[in-house]
Parts: C-alpha cells; structure tokens; sequence
C-alpha cells in the first residue's frame, strides 16, 4: 500500500546479519508496496547503495565487517547534497549509544520487535523531507540557472552599454578614473567627450537607487552627452536637454545627482555646474583648493521653465587639477560602520604628495579606511590635469571619393538676432550645414573652431563691446564674464549674421565665412599677438593659422574668412 501523495513505491535498502529480522522486516515493507533490496552486513551494503541508490537505508548496528554506524558514515559521504535517511535498526536503549548513532549519519531509530503501525508513519514522515528535499534542491538549481542566466545577460547588456557609454575620450592621458559598482550594473555615471574645437565635456553622475533600474536612465543620458557635445552644444544647452529628457522619462521620485564640467585647455578655462554631488575640487599646482559646490538641484527635478543652467568660471593653469566624484566616496564605511566625510577627504587632498593622480591617492585613503568595511554604495572618481595642448587628437575620418558627392556648389544665411543672442548657441545648425558636404567632415574640428572664433568675436567684442584685454588678469578675467551675462540680457535691436559660401574642386574645395554684427566695429589693426601667458587676441591668431585669409571691412564689423581644404588619406586639414 503506497502514500496517496507519492504513487511511486520507495526503494529500500536493509542491512541486518540476521537472516530473521531480515525477512520479517522485508515482509512488512513490501506489504506496504515498497521495493525492498536485503545485505547482511555493512560492506555488502555499501555495494548494494551503489549499484541501486536506494530512497531510503535501514541499518543494523551491530553487524560483522562493517557496523551500521561506518556504514552510515560512508552512505551519507556518497549521498552528499542529496537526503537518504538512514534509519538504525536496534534493541539498544542506552543514551549513548543512541547518540552515537546519530552522530554517525542517523535519521531514526525502529526498535525490535517491529511494528508495522509505527514503520509506515516513520517511512511516510521521512519521505515527506526526502520529497520537500529534493523540491527545494530543484528550485535551488532552477533559481541558480536562472540567475547564472540573468547575469550572463546583464554582463552582455553591460558590454553594449559601456560601447555606447564609453565612446568617447575617457583613456585621454590627463583622466584618471575609478569606478567600483555595486553590481554588474549601477546609479552611477561618468562621461568624458571631447568637443569639435578642442576641450571636452566631463559629465559625472549617481542616478538614485542601485543596480539595474538606476543604470536604465545612463543610455538616454549618454546619447544626449556625446550627441550633442560632438556637434558642437555648450555645456548650458546640454543640460538643459538632458533635464528635459529626464523629466519626461523618470518615474517620480527618481532623478540623477550630477557634476557637469567644460573644460578648455587653450583658453585655460573651466566651467562648472553641480547639482546635487558633493563638492568637486579645483587644485593649484601651487597648493589652492577650489571647492565647486553644489548650487542647483539634480537633473530630473524641475521643469524645464525652472531648470537653471548657469556654469561657474575658473581660471585653470597647466598642471592644476580637477577632482569630481559622487557621493559614495563620502559615505564609505569602516568595520564600525563609521563615514569616510568631508573631513577626511579634504585631508587626503591635502597630505596628497607631488605627481600623483588625487584619485588614485583618494581611493587609497579611502581603501585604507574602510578596511573590511563593505562598501555601502557605488564608488566613482573622476580626475583631469590641465595641459597646455588638447590632450585629445581628433580621430580622422578614412578618405574616400565619395567624399567629393553631395552638394558641390551652395550658399546659406543665417541671422541671430535680439534677445535670442542670449539664449541660443547657432554654432550646432551652422555645423550641421558645413558637414552636408561630406569631404568637410575630414575637417569639422577646425570649422567649428573658426565658427566658434568668429561667432564669439562678433558677439563679445562687436555686440558686447567687451575689451579682449580685461582677460590678462584674473581679477579682469571675473569681471570680464559677469559684465558678459549682464550685457547678455540687453542685446535688443542688435544681431549677427553668418554667409556661408562652398564651391567643390577637384580634390577638395573652398568654405567661404563671412561674419558680421550690428556693433561698433573695432581696428583689426590693432591687435597684436598675444603674449605667452595673454589670453587676449588669441582668436584671431587662432583663424588666420587655420586658414587661408581673414579679412575685415572697413568699419571692422563683418569678417570673411576663406578656408581651402584637399580631399587626404589623413584628413590633414586646409591647404
């Protein structure tokens, strides 16, 4: 007779060098519809556990060769993860020697004589575990699969993301970074991408929570960063798309804490903004430390009518450091369970010795800290040294005759004007126009540059009227770009004009610039080169050696810049 919840008779294993007890208790178990296999001693029971891996054993303990107690030991060792009870046939009543088979592998004890009442609750409650057993080691080895498959998943997904995340020039040789998640995926986020006049982007963000869900808002994020910053967007107008993006995609409650910084090695500028990451740090290579607090709220919070995008200006020499990282730096834990802080970061940064990268100095404090601490959140650093050259060089693009298709022959205006001045960079669209000519793509970098020159001459010097000269100091160089935003908001009846002129040759072709503004003008003549450590008069130096003319009118108000350039394997530029 079998359980009604397992149809399937047991398989039982019977050990006892009494040949009476053997068939008596043999007797009993196949009355109740079981399978019943018989050894008269340990050994002979070992062999026969082999051959037929029974459900369950009955052993005797006291039996020649090997007793029931070796046997057990040597039966639950072949078992291993799986349950086979073993239940002692005996007569013993002595505490210890009950203990002692138990202690050798043993389930439960059936005392002699046998009753067969008693047999059938223990064989069924027995197997009940054995069943419970072997339906929790299923859904072991399933959960396992299952997430062996989710990881495996999750390590390809991370692959496609990080192609897509990590395209642009984070192994430049002036960033050190370190990133320690959490998971395979993580809230965090660091972005480095060059810009098509030279500088970069840095971006370096903790969207809130961990794992996958706070690691689903960096694609989004990353195709904004490096689509618009490769085009040529300044860091305000990234942004403020960026917000907007998020704003509309975040569930509630779910934002992203960012540092966003635009750096400029030619001009030796840096431009900041923070919302919501501890402070980033700006240090001299003569010992000052610049704190870039956080002033605004994270990416994802306002509206983009109340998002505001203002960036900081500092001063930055070759050598000086910048330092951004998100907040798991300062919530790093000891044994005790105490914070790394503030505290201990700004001394790090102080006692850090000559010609090593704050970040490797910080992770090391920070290492030593926490000791066997487990981290509590993901850890990202994210370093850059000023250089005096672009440390980044522009990928050409490979030469083909199909970069002498498209259009050939074209011309193209375009006006800014009134309080649009102030709040829409046009440098993007002109770009994009430049580029429909596919040859001219070898040569973005230096067309966006002359744009770039030019756009910010006519707009700072011939809207604006602010003298070039206030930036040799750094006291003129503050006052230069506050009297620049309060200028800004007053441009009504002025404009500027862009006349964009392409004619096609034979291994390459002519872009024509004319730039003008409704200003004063100014005497091209008067502008000598600048000094080694000037700032000013940079950008019309700049032009002249990128191209191959810059004249100005009369009145110094519109400049017209010709630039020739040859179709080369190398993308070497203008002739």
């Amino acid at each position: 007779m079998t359980d009604p919840d397992n149809p399937r008779p047991l398989r039982l294993l019977i050990a006892d060098d009494s040949s009476t007890d053997r068939l008596i208790l043999q007797a009993i178990l196949r009355r109740q519809g079981h399978e019943v296999q018989a050894a008269e001693d340990g050994q002979a029971a070992l062999q026969l556990y082999h051959r037929w891996q029974p459900d369950m054993v009955l052993l005797d303990v006291m039996m020649p060769r090997m007793d029931g107690m070796e046997a057990a030991r040597q039966i639950k060792a072949l078992a291993g993860e799986t349950l086979v009870p073993v239940i002692f046939l005996t007569s013993l009543s002595d505490a210890g020697s009950l203990a002692q088979c138990l202690e050798a592998g043993g389930d439960d004890f059936l005392p002699k004589p046998y009753n067969p009442v008693i047999i059938r609750a223990k064989l069924w409650a027995f197997d009940r575990m054995r069943r419970m057993q072997e339906t929790l080691a299923r859904q072991r080895d399933l959960i396992h699969m299952r997430n062996q498959q989710l990881l495996d998943e999750q390590v390809t997904a991370r692959r496609v993301f990080d192609n897509i995340a990590h395209t642009g020039c984070l192994d430049a040789p002036n960033i050190r970074y370190h990133a320690s998640p959490m998971s395979v995926f993580n809230g965090d986020i660091l972005f480095a991408c060059p810009r098509p006049a030279g500088g970069m982007h840095l971006l370096v963000g903790d969207f809130t929570g961990h794992g996958l869900p706070a690691a689903i808002g960096a694609l989004p994020v990353a195709e904004i960063f490096y689509g618009m910053t490769s085009k040529g967007f300044s860091g305000p107008d990234v942004l403020r798309e960026l917000n907007q993006k998020l704003v509309r995609i975040l569930p509630t409650g779910m934002f992203c804490c960012a540092t966003f910084a635009e750096v400029d090695f030619r001009q030796g500028v840096v431009r900041v903004w923070n919302g919501g990451l501890p402070d980033g740090y700006l240090m001299d290579i003569d010992g000052t430390c610049h704190s870039l607090v956080s002033r605004h709220l994270p990416l994802g919070v306002l509206g983009p009518e109340r998002f505001a995008a203002p960036m900081e200006e500092y001063r930055a020499k070759p050598g000086d450091q910048l330092l951004l990282m998100t907040d798991g730096v300062l919530e790093a834990t000891d044994a005790g369970g105490q914070h790394f802080g503030e505290q201990r970061l700004l001394q790090a940064l102080a006692t850090q010795p000559a010609h090593v990268s704050p970040v490797d100095h910080v992770i090391e404090q920070v290492q030593t800290f926490a000791g066997g601490g487990r981290e509590s959140d993901d850890l990202t650093l994210l370093g850059l040294r000023m250089t005096s050259q672009d440390p980044v060089t522009k990928r050409s693009v490979p030469a083909t005759q199909s970069a002498l298709t498209g259009p050939a022959f074209w011309r193209c205006s375009y006006e800014v004007e009134g309080p649009t001045l102030g709040q829409f960079n046009p440098l993007p669209l002109l770009l994009h126009v430049c580029m429909a000519v596919a040859g001219l793509r070898q040569h973005s970098g230096e067309i966006y540059t002359l744009l770039a020159e030019l756009y910010n001459n006519a707009l700072e010097h011939g809207v604006l009227e602010l003298p070039s000269a206030w930036k040799n100091s750094p006291e003129g160089f503050a006052r230069y770009y506050a009297e620049r935003e309060r200028r800004l908001a007053v441009v009504e009846g002025h404009s500027i004009q862009f006349d964009l002129e392409h004619c096609l040759r034979d291994s390459g072709g002519r872009l024509i610039i004319r730039c003008r503004d409704s200003g004063q003008g100014f005497d091209p003549e008067a502008v000598t080169e600048p000094g080694e450590r000037a700032y000013a008069g940079r950008g019309l130096a700049l032009i002249r050696r990128l191209s191959s003319g810059l004249t100005y009118n009369k009145q110094g108000n519109q400049a017209e810049v010709v630039y020739d350039w040859e179709l080369t394997e190398h993308g070497s530029g203008q002739t």
